[in-house]
């Protein structure tokens, strides 16, 4: 999940984007004080992106991006009412990757903070979430959620490698064979019945009706696919 630092000091704003990237899926660290960003700069660096305003108590955003940059080459969005084209240009010669003026749309925001990432971050991303219907899998947490009931359900490691290797066939026929040699092995001999289990349990899960499957399909003597 890629982590966006946000650097600001007004609280109704810190509250609305904050809700708003969590909703998109980012995970969010906030400062709103310049000092005590500074003093925390080995946390920010390590984070993917930063949003910074320029207005903030103790040290201005023009200061904590560059030192910032004497750090990190991490991307840096500043947000903020000195809209001017002199405060632009400043913060651009500063270091920063964009400058958004307040007020914005939202959705601007979050296609500049898209762009911003880079690409082997939300390539990462994709690859280790799986949406089905209302919930998400998580493969590095083993964690599924429901965004409807606010469910929460962790899986097994076998679990996740079979969810994966699903995901990775995606709308093709997994045969049975292809499932045990990939995740048992050839010195291990599991039942057919024992992935049965193994989609029923998937089926309760994911499936409104598990009696009539929409996603976790059986293909009758071959064995199993994934369609969304």
């Amino acid at each position: 999940m890629p982590e966006i630092c946000l650097i600001e000091d007004e609280e109704s704003l810190v509250e609305l984007i904050k809700f708003n990237l969590e909703l998109e899926d980012y995970s969010v660290k906030v400062f709103q004080n310049g000092q005590k960003a500074i003093s925390n700069m080995d946390e920010i660096v390590e984070c993917d992106l930063v949003i910074l305003d320029v207005m903030l108590p103790e040290v201005s955003g023009f200061d904590v991006c560059k030192s910032i940059r004497t750090h990190s080459q991490v991307p840096i969005l500043f947000l903020s009412a000195k809209g001017m084209a002199a405060d632009r240009i400043h913060g651009l010669r500063l270091g920063a990757n964009d400058y958004l003026p307040k007020p914005f749309d939202l959705e601007e925001l979050i296609l500049r903070i898209q762009n911003l990432l880079p690409s082997s971050t939300i390539e990462m991303e994709s690859t280790e979430l799986l949406y089905i219907g209302s919930k998400k899998v998580d493969f590095s947490t083993y964690e599924m959620t429901d965004s409807k009931t606010q469910e929460l359900h962790l899986f097994s490691k076998r679990e996740i490698e079979l969810l994966k290797l699903f995901n990775e066939s995606m709308g093709q026929v997994v045969s049975r064979d292809e499932i045990l040699d990939k995740l048992w092995g050839k010195e291990n001999f599991p039942t057919s019945r024992t992935i049965d289990n193994y989609i029923l349990t998937f089926r309760k899960f994911f499936e409104e009706n598990p009696k009539q499957p929409k996603y976790f399909h059986s293909i009758r003597g071959v064995g199993y696919k994934l369609t969304l």
